[in-house]
This record gives C-alpha cells, sequence and structure tokens, in this order.
C-alpha cells in the first residue's frame, strides 16, 4: 500500500500542474501516468501560442518542462495503468495493473480525451505532418494553403471559421447532406466565401510524399464514385473519447464527461477532475492548466477540512 496525500492519474498539463500546485502546498503528491509525461501533449508537433514561450515548442518539449517542474517541488511520477478506482469511507483505493495500490485523501482526475480518428489508410503516418485534430493549435502552420476540414459539428465549424482566416482555401467534408451544428454556425458557413461546403462525402485515404500531405481521397455517396483532391492539410473533427471508464456513471455527462462545478469538484467527495476530461466548453493547454491549478488547491483544502485543519 503506498499513501499520499493526492493522487493524479494522467501525466498531461492539467495532471502536472495539479501536481506542482499540490506538493507546492506541501502535500505528498503521486502522478500515475500510462503513456509518458505530458500525455497526448507529446503528439503536438509544435505549439506557438502557449504564454510565455516567444518561440513554437514541440509537446514533448513542454511536457518533460511540466515533469520536471513538478518533480522540484517533490511530486512523485508513477509509470503504471490504473485498473480500479474506488472509494472507502474517506479513502480512495487506486490498483494499477501491475499490483501496486495507492491510496490517497483526494484524487484528481486528468485522464484527458482522445480524438475520434476516421481509421482510414494514410491518418496515423501523416499524423503531426499535415493531419491534425486542433484547429487553433495547428491551423497557422498552413496559411494560404489548401485546407480539409472533416465533420460536420460545432467544432468543425467553429475550427473551419478560424482555418478560413488564415486561408481562403477551406473544403469542409461531412458524410450527411446536412451539418448537425448549431444553426448560427451553420449560417456564419454558408456566408464565408472562403469556406466550400462538400456535403454527402467520405474521406478514404490521405496521401502524401512521406513528408507531409499533399492529396486527400474523397468518397461522393450520392454519386457512388471516388476521386482525388489535393491539400496540404486534414483537420479531423469527429469526436472525442473521453478516458473515463474507471469512474461512475453518476459523475458523468450523457457524452462521458466528467461534471464539475468551478472548482473542478464533483459529486463525489475528494473526487476532482481537470482539462480535457472535464465537460467543458474550451479545451486548449493554458486552460487545462488552470483546471489543473485549481483542482490542486481546491483538493488541499478539502483535506484541511477532512482533518479537521480547515483555516477559517
Amino acid at each position: 500500500m503506498i499513501e499520499q496525500d493526492i493522487l493524479i492519474i494522467g501525466s498531461g498539463v492539467a495532471g502536472m500542474s495539479a501536481a506542482q500546485y499540490a506538493a507546492r502546498a506541501g502535500r505528498s503528491v503521486t502522478v500515475i501516468e500510462a503513456i509518458a509525461p505530458g500525455g497526448q501533449t507529446m503528439y503536438i508537433d509544435m505549439i506557438e501560442n502557449y504564454p510565455g514561450f516567444n518561440e513554437p515548442i514541440s509537446g514533448a518539449e513542454i511536457g518533460m518542462k511540466f515533469h520536471s517542474q513538478a518533480e522540484q517541488f517533490g511530486a512523485k511520477l508513477v509509470y503504471a495503468t490504473v485498473s480500479d478506482l474506488q472509494k472507502e469511507g474517506d479513502l480512495f483505493f487506486a490498483n494499477t495493473t501491475d499490483g501496486e495500490t495507492y491510496q490517497a485523501k483526494a484524487v484528481i482526475f486528468a485522464t484527458g480525451a482522445q480524438h475520434r480518428h476516421l481509421g482510414v489508410p494514410g491518418e496515423e503516418e501523416y499524423n503531426g505532418k499535415g493531419v491534425s485534430y486542433c484547429g487553433t493549435c495547428d491551423g497557422p502552420f498552413f496559411r494560404g494553403k489548401r485546407i480539409l476540414v472533416v465533420g460536420g459539428g460545432d467544432t468543425a465549424l467553429t475550427d473551419a471559421i478560424y482555418l478560413s482566416k488564415l486561408t481562403e482555401h477551406v473544403t469542409i467534408v461531412h458524410r450527411k447532406d446536412r451539418f448537425r451544428a448549431q444553426d448560427n454556425l451553420v449560417k456564419q458557413i454558408e456566408r464565408n466565401k472562403n469556406i466550400e461546403r462538400v456535403m454527402m462525402h467520405t474521406v478514404t485515404e490521405i496521401k502524401g510524399d512521406g513528408n507531409k500531405v499533399t492529396s486527400v481521397m474523397l468518397n461522393d455517396l450520392e454519386n457512388n464514385r471516388q476521386y482525388e483532391r489535393e491539400f496540404d492539410a486534414v483537420f479531423v473533427f469527429v469526436g472525442m473519447i473521453p478516458q473515463t471508464s474507471l469512474l461512475a456513471e453518476s459523475v458523468l455527462t450523457g457524452d462521458g464527461y466528467v461534471k464539475t462545478n468551478e472548482r473542478m469538484e464533483t459529486l463525489t467527495d475528494g473526487l476532482y477532475a481537470a482539462g480535457d476530461v472535464r465537460d467543458t466548453v474550451f479545451r486548449q493547454l493554458i486552460t487545462a492548466a488552470s483546471d489543473g491549478a485549481i483542482a490542486a488547491h481546491c483538493a488541499s483544502e478539502y483535506i484541511d477540512e477532512l482533518e479537521g485543519r480547515a483555516y477559517v
């Protein structure tokens, strides 16, 4: 049994920010991560909109910086996969696949959400080389280029509008005959001269020259034909998959995200959520960092109350 005050599951920006703030508050902190420091941040090729960095920085670099900073304050990082999370009385118990059990007075859940992929040839090969899942993150790298946006929801249309400010050549492809996004977003798309709408189409393959995306194979569902079009980038917005399988349905939304208040508290006392796993309107590195700091602060206050040391 490994005991600590606060257990953080996930070492992305939200988790590492929480680790820094919790450790600086004098709490014993363990961060459990299944992949690598930075979580999914490590897959981001270049980040140029994080405050404090005048030059673009890779996701792997910023993840390691967060990791190093958290360790300097005393947080411990453990590579493992949590298989089970339970609460008994005032304590949480997390079992890992390697046989360890971690006990904590508070848990910060920061496992993030994975972008749903198309699952077509070339998508994984050119991920980070023209295939992206974040317009505000990677759009500026394709100013004036030919951009394909895939999807029909709010995120797809919002990012298409954003990308249309960077280039006159945005094409949005959707597999249905109408978008499922909010009506005001649809109207903005219809008025935007930089955005071409291609309905009843799907992407069947993403092609490139080995270094970057060069074209896409499209399937015209109405006319049952396939054809190739040249593009420099493909932005995929076909949904997210929050990593919440460890949690009870009572703390989740219908879409599987964690419900919290502004203090990052869930419906379970002592359980907090931060970052992309949380039900929120905007998912960026900077908002994840903010969530983590708030969760750590409030978790520390919760422990004070638990131990009868709350400041009045």
